[in-house]
C-alpha cells in the first residue's frame, strides 16, 4: 500500500521547503549502561544469547536485567502486553531510564509498535484509523537524561538483527562508536540526505537542512544528494531517504554508530522478506548501520511519524545515545519501532578520570 492510500487520509500540508537549520535546545546528560534496563525473553534462544552478550559487553547491572517469557510471533495481544508491561514496571529499578529489548519478535502490539507501547504507553485506538494522528511523545520537549523519573517514560529499542552473529556485530559497532567523534575529525563524518522521485515518500525533503557543516559541531557535515545519482557514500553516520526499497548496495562506508532509515509504510515489520515489496529496516543493520526506525502499521506520510532529520542530526551531535537521538526525532512514535544498539554515542565526551587522592 502506498503512503497516503488509506481511506479518509488527508495529505500532509505542503509548506515551502526551507533550507535552513532550526534551533535545537541543549540536551543534558546521557543514558548510560547503569541507567539502561535489559529485557530478555527466556523462551527465545536468540534473545537469551544476545541479551547475555549485551549485558556482558555493555556492563549492564544484573539488577537492571528482567527475564520474561513471551510468544515468538510478530504481535502481542493486549493482555500479553499488559502482563509484560507490569513485569517490567514491577521488577525494573526506579533508576532505569531506558530499555533494551533483546529480541526481533514480537515487535508490535496490535497496530502499535512494541517499543512505543513500552516506552510511553499503549494507544488502543490506533487500529481504528492508523492514518490518523497519534499521541505526541512528551520526550520531544524533555531535554534531560532521566525521563522515567521525570515523565514516567522509558525510551525503548530492540536489539534486533537477522541472526545472532549479525546482532553481535551491531553491538560491537555501537561499542566501537563511543566518543570517537567527540573531538571532531579531520575527515568529517557525513549525514547523507537523499532526495527521491517518490512523491509520497520524499516528504522529508522539506525538513532537510542546507548542505555543509553542522552548526557548532566540528567534523560533521551534511550532504544533500539524489537517490538516482548517489556519489560514493563515504564516512556515513546518518543516511535518510524516502523509498519503498533502497537499491542495494545500501550506502558505502559506514562509521560505527551510524543511523539510517527510509520513509515507507511497513519498514518496521521485522519479519518482511526481500520479496515483500517494501524494504525491512533490518536491511540497514545488515548493511552496517547501528540503529534504524520504521513503522509497523500503515502510518500515511505524516512527518511527525518519522525521524525529523534536523532533530536527529543535532541531537546525536550533542553527545546523547542513539536511543535518545532517535526518540527525540520522532514526534508521534506510536507506530514506529526503534531497533539497534541503544547506547552508541560517537559524540559523547571522553570521560575524565577522577583525580587521585593526595598522598598523605
Amino acid at each position: 500500500m502506498l503512503l497516503l492510500a488509506c481511506a479518509g487520509a488527508a495529505p500532509a500540508a505542503e509548506p515551502a521547503a526551507q533550507e535552513r537549520w532550526g534551533r535545537m535546545p541543549k540536551l543534558y546528560g546521557r543514558i548510560t549502561a547503569n541507567e539502561l534496563g535489559l529485557v530478555i525473553n527466556t523462551a527465545d534462544p536468540y534473545s537469551v544469547a544476545i541479551g547475555e552478550y549485551y549485558a556482558r559487553r555493555r556492563g549492564i547491572p544484573e539488577a537492571n536485567v528482567v527475564r520474561v517469557q513471551l510468544p515468538r510471533r510478530n504481535s502481542l495481544t493486549h493482555e500479553e502486553f499488559v502482563a509484560l508491561d507490569q513485569a517490567i514496571r514491577s521488577q525494573m529499578p526506579e533508576g532505569v531510564n531506558g530499555l533494551a529489548l533483546a529480541w526481533v519478535q514480537p515487535y508490535a502490539v496490535e497496530c502499535n509498535s512494541l517499543t512505543s507501547a513500552l516506552g510511553m504507553g499503549l494507544q488502543p485506538d490506533v487500529c481504528a484509523n492508523s492514518c490518523a494522528a497519534t499521541r505526541a511523545s512528551p520526550y520531544g520537549s524533555y531535554f534531560g537524561a532521566r525521563p522515567w523519573i521525570v515523565l514516567g517514560l522509558r525510551p525503548s529499542m530492540q536489539l534486533a538483527a537477522r541472526s545472532v552473529p549479525a546482532a553481535m556485530a551491531m553491538i560491537e559497532r555501537g561499542i566501537a562508536s563511543d566518543h570517537t567523534l567527540a573531538a571532531g575529525a579531520a575527515d568529517p563524518a557525513m549525514a547523507w540526505l537523499a532526495v527521491t522521485p517518490d512523491a509520497n515518500r520524499n516528504v522529508r525533503e522539506r525538513l532537510f537542512p542546507p548542505a555543509g557543516p553542522v552548526p557548532g559541531v566540528a567534523g560533521f557535515e551534511v550532504a544533500r544528494v539524489k537517490s538516482d545519482a548517489l556519489p560514493s557514500l563515504r564516512r556515513t553516520l546518518i543516511y535518510e531517504t524516502g523509498l519503498a526499497r533502497v537499491p542495494a548496495p545500501l550506502g558505502g562506508e559506514w562509521l560505527p554508530g551510524a543511523l539510517a532509515d527510509h520513509l515507507t509504510s511497513f519498514g518496521g515489520q521485522l519479519d518482511r522478506g526481500v520479496g515483500d515489496g517494501q524494504m525491512n529496516i533490518l536491511d540497514w543493520i545488515d548493511a552496517g548501520a547501528t540503529a534504524s526506525y520504521g513503522t509497523v502499521s500503515e502510518p500515511c506520510n505524516h512527518l511527525q511519524k518519522f525521524p525529523h532529520p534536523q532533530v536527529l542530526i543535532q541531537a546525536y551531535a550533542q553527545g546523547v545515545s542513539a536511543l535518545e537521538a532517535y526518540w527525540h526525532s520522532v514526534a508521534w512514535p506510536g507506530q514506529g519501532v526503534f531497533v539497534g544498539e541503544p547506547l552508541a554515542a560517537p559524540f559523547a565526551p571522553v570521560p575524565v578520570p577522577p583525580a587521585s587522592a593526595p598522598t598523605p
